[in-house]
């Protein structure tokens, strides 16, 4: 039997083992607090990576990485995004994890008479597992962060246009915080069709809670307020600063056709009258 196939072989049988001595070795080098359920996850991986290490040697045609080590990636990635940790608080832990496994790798390689090119060769196939891990986790906590950032945009979109009902044809649209093209596109998507869906004939759009508004988002909104006109909801709005309506006037839009009013209140007696 070759000195390479006595090494697959040992790492298969003691892989647990093995896995054990990984994740002591990292959490005391690192003097890492880490969470038993953690250390658990890492171990599981571990064993599975030390079993692909193993069949990796004996068939060297193999080429892929184990799903278990993806999976363990991607789960770290995830783990970061939700708890709101930077992704380099990971990529740390790699230095160490290679280290740890070249020591373990040239230990046994001496215990079994493997040739230095022998021991040379499989550390270079566990850094070619590991370097596969790590982008992994970094791929997988870009496309993470980017689903998170859309997902929270969505969310402060509905909470910055919400309906406030005052009778069955008549609600109040309050627009909160920096309207963006983000937030127009909400509006447009969700919040006119449920307006058509209540019967409302009315809408007073609320600017006094607006930070900030651009001429190409003050162009959008206006084209929020010819769809509802088209649909034959009458458009009024309420709490213009000179800021905003400076920046509505440069969108082309003219204010008259707006029927701007100071307060909600007025917008409201106006309905009334």
């Amino acid at each position: 039997m070759s000195a390479s196939r006595r090494f697959a072989e040992y790492i298969q049988k003691n892989a647990e083992s093995l896995a054990s001595e990984v994740v002591a070795a990292v959490v005391e080098r690192m003097d890492l607090k880490v969470p038993e359920w953690e250390k658990e996850q890492a171990f599981e991986m571990f064993v599975g990576l030390f079993h692909f290490f193993g069949e990796s040697i004996v068939n060297p045609d193999e080429d892929s990485v184990p799903r278990t080590l993806i999976a363990w990636s991607k789960k770290n990635a995830a783990m970061q995004v939700k708890t709101e940790q930077a992704v380099s608080e990971i990529i740390v832990r790699y230095p160490p994890t290679r280290s740890i496994f070249n020591e373990i790798i040239t230990r046994i390689s001496l215990e079994l008479g493997l040739s230095v090119r022998d021991n040379a060769n499989l550390i270079c196939r566990i850094d070619e597992l590991l370097d596969a891990s790590l982008n992994e986790t970094i791929f997988a906590y870009e496309r993470y962060t980017e689903q998170r950032k859309r997902e929270t945009q969505q969310e402060l979109a509905k909470l910055s246009a919400p309906i406030v009902p005052v009778k069955d044809d008549i609600v109040i649209l309050p627009l909160i915080g920096n309207i963006d093209m983000e937030r127009a596109n909400y509006i447009l998507d969700h919040i006119v069709p449920q307006l058509a869906e209540r019967g409302v004939t009315h809408v007073i759009s609320d600017y006094s809670g607006v930070y900030t508004i651009n001429e190409q988002i003050a162009a959008a909104m206006g084209k929020i307020g010819n769809t509802l006109r088209i649909m034959g909801i009458r458009v009024i709005v309420a709490g213009l600063r000179p800021d905003l309506a400076q920046a509505i006037v440069n969108s082309g839009l003219e204010l008259k056709r707006m029927e701007p009013y100071a307060t909600v209140k007025q917008a409201l007696e106006s309905i009334e009258s």
